[in-house]
């Protein structure tokens, strides 16, 4: 009897060994770890500094045309603006899940061989649109999808600093020139100034007053289009009423132009010389913060207009039903 006792005691498990068989330790989960900072930024270094080499020509004639026309001064600040805009956002840039998209890489190849034929064909927009195309390229195919999210608004800021082609810019230009000349004609005569109107110039009574490519507007018009987005990026977050801003811009612009070139009509009257020289050029500035200041209250009323509506409905379901 002792003996089978013995045998049972010595065949059952302590509960600390049984604790130590069943709870076993527990297996390494695989997580996916991001990629070295090194390896990630490689790409996107050894591209930039390839295109920099390959777009050094073109970019300096781009700097010179900045410099020389009046109509592309604001491209200084356009890839100043979008650098800042990329700043801004570092601390989504380097949290960001970056992954290889082969993509990006047919993009650069792609603005490459449109460089090659820009630069056969003589066409200068071909040439200067395939820096933005090379760009948005490496950053897809650096970052993915994520970073071309991140960094596209940017990106596409770039294309204002590229003057339109010949073609589409001579296509805008005339009509409006026709139409601040016919806007001049009529403001002229409500004023009981006598003017007679051929096309684009307008006949005064010792003047002759042409309205050329320059005073068309389309110079106000592509600068108050950048400052439009730029402005609705950071002062507005509903993305219907960026679009709003952005289409409000074409009407702001093109009446303010008209409304420049009835005031210089009216000073060739009566004052010839401030129609002139510096006093014309400061009489552009003034106009062009005049459409700006029109855009901003454009957007307070579109504010205003909005919560008025909501509001509006808020008190309609809120009223009790008969």
């Amino acid at each position: 009897m002792e003996q089978n006792v013995l045998l049972d005691v010595e065949s059952m498990e302590s509960p600390v060994q049984a604790n130590l068989e069943v709870v076993s330790p527990p297996e390494s989960v695989a997580t996916p770890s991001k990629s070295s900072p090194i390896l990630t930024w490689a790409p996107l270094a050894w591209i930039s500094a390839l295109m920099l080499v390959s777009f050094y020509p073109m970019l300096e004639r781009l700097v010179n045309q900045w410099m020389n026309d009046d109509d592309m001064g604001h491209g200084f600040f356009v890839p100043a603006v979008a650098a800042y805009i990329a700043w801004q956002r570092k601390d989504e840039i380097l949290s960001a899940e970056w992954s290889r998209n082969y993509l990006g890489l047919a993009i650069v190849l792609y603005a490459s061989f449109q460089y090659i034929l820009g630069t056969l064909a003589a066409e200068l927009f071909l040439t200067r649109t395939a820096i933005v195309f090379s760009i948005a390229g490496a950053v897809l195919f650096a970052g993915g999808k994520p970073l071309m999210k991140i960094l596209g608004f940017p990106i596409f800021l770039l294309f204002f600093m590229v003057p339109l082609p010949a073609v589409i810019y001579n296509q805008i230009t005339f009509p409006l020139q026709l139409f601040a000349s016919g806007v001049a004609e009529k403001s002229l005569l409500l004023l009981g100034i006598p003017v007679l109107r051929d096309g684009n110039i307008l006949e005064l009574a010792e003047h002759k007053l042409s309205v050329v490519e320059a005073c068309s507007g389309i110079r106000s018009l592509l600068s108050l289009t950048f400052l439009s987005l730029v402005y609705g990026f950071f002062f507005e977050s509903k993305g219907w009423l960026r679009a709003v801003l952005l289409f409000a811009t074409i009407p702001i612009a093109i009446a303010a132009n008209a409304f420049r070139v009835s005031m210089t009509g009216v000073l060739y009257e009566y004052k010839s010389e401030w129609a002139e020289g510096f006093f014309h050029t400061a009489e552009g500035w003034v106009i062009f913060m005049f459409a700006l200041s029109m855009l901003l209250t454009f957007h307070r009323f579109a504010i205003w207009f909005y919560e008025g509506i909501q509001n509006a409905r808020t008190q309609a379901a809120q009223q009790p039903t008969a």
